[in-house]
């Protein structure tokens, strides 16, 4: 059996040979509470790493995704007095405004979609500094639960916060697995060429992967802030690069057309048991981005594509 045939399994097999070696190091860390908890704790990053696979999907990337979390939790913290629930519809449509222009920019412009999304990202901070007066705010418990509690709520001993991750995995693997447009996207990652030759509308998918990377990641803010009470311009700050190696490790490479949210989930799994294995062995907290700077240069090497880029720039 070559590498080539071992290569589709391995971000499973990595998972369960990370699982191992912590669980057999501490045996506490398989105790089934401390597992849940962990699942629950990395939702808002599993969900932002989800948006980021439609980006990766297609062959691009989007670097607004931590900026857009961040002013996420600023506009749903200062929108809930006033609009309860609807606070959720303000943050969903901001990031699927923020996305769009992101996609415009990148296929309109000719922007390659790591300037466009860095831009549209430092567009994104600076009005959350402006929303939040360049402060925590914080949420009234009161109204925060009336609106989102069952965001963050129990039942049968497991968080809401997986349900919400579950559902919004079932729903996105439904989009790329059993649509059109999910193959479109596929088509668009494998050639874009060969897919505008086939008549296909491939700036308007591009746009829509955007979107949808700038909306789920306004939805990992939401949640993020329903967690913590409050929003900031800096509260999701460090998900960024953990989520870009949550999609990679998962097996969806940059050059795209391969992989996809089941890849994300595993992926964000193998980030959790990092991240967890980590504090378990007393890792100083300002190596762990070194860590994960590491891991995704390995990941980038192990996955992409080296038939569609033959020069390296």
């Amino acid at each position: 059996m070559s590498f080539h045939d071992i290569k589709p399994h391995l971000p499973w097999i990595t998972l369960l040979v990370l699982v191992a070696i912590v669980g057999v190091s501490h045996p506490n860390f398989l105790k089934p509470a401390n597992l849940v908890s962990m699942v629950a704790d990395i939702m808002p990053l599993f969900i932002m790493a989800l948006g980021m696979t439609f980006a990766i999907y297609i062959g691009g990337i989007d670097l607004s995704a931590q900026s857009v979390a961040n002013m996420t939790t600023v506009i749903a913290t200062v929108a809930l007095p006033g609009l309860g629930l609807g606070a959720a519809l303000v943050c969903v449509l901001a990031g699927l405004l923020f996305g769009a222009i992101s996609g415009f920019v990148t296929t309109r412009l000719l922007v390659p979609s790591f300037v466009s999304t860095l831009a549209v990202g430092g567009v994104a901070y600076s009005l959350a500094q402006y929303l939040s007066g360049q402060r925590a705010l914080y949420m009234d418990a009161g109204l925060r639960d009336a609106s989102f509690g069952w965001m963050i709520g129990q039942s049968f001993g497991i968080p809401h916060e997986i349900f919400v991750g579950g559902v919004l995995l079932l729903l996105t693997w439904f989009l790329q697995s059993r649509t059109v447009f999910g193959r479109a996207l596929k088509a668009v990652g494998a050639g874009e060429l060969a897919a505008a030759a086939s008549g296909l509308h491939v700036g308007r998918i591009k746009i829509a992967a955007f979107a949808l990377s700038a909306m789920l990641a306004a939805v990992a803010g939401l949640l993020f802030s329903v967690k913590l009470s409050g929003g900031s311009p800096t509260l999701a700050n460090g998900f960024l690069l953990p989520a870009i190696v949550a999609v990679l490790v998962g097996g969806t490479p940059l050059t795209g057309g391969v992989g996809g949210v089941v890849n994300t989930l595993i992926g964000t799994l193998i980030v959790a048991v990092i991240r967890t294995s980590m504090l378990y062995f007393e890792v100083d907290a300002t190596m762990q981005q070194m860590v994960f700077g590491i891991i995704l240069i390995v990941a980038i090497a192990s996955t992409i594509d080296r038939s569609k880029m033959r020069i390296v720039k």
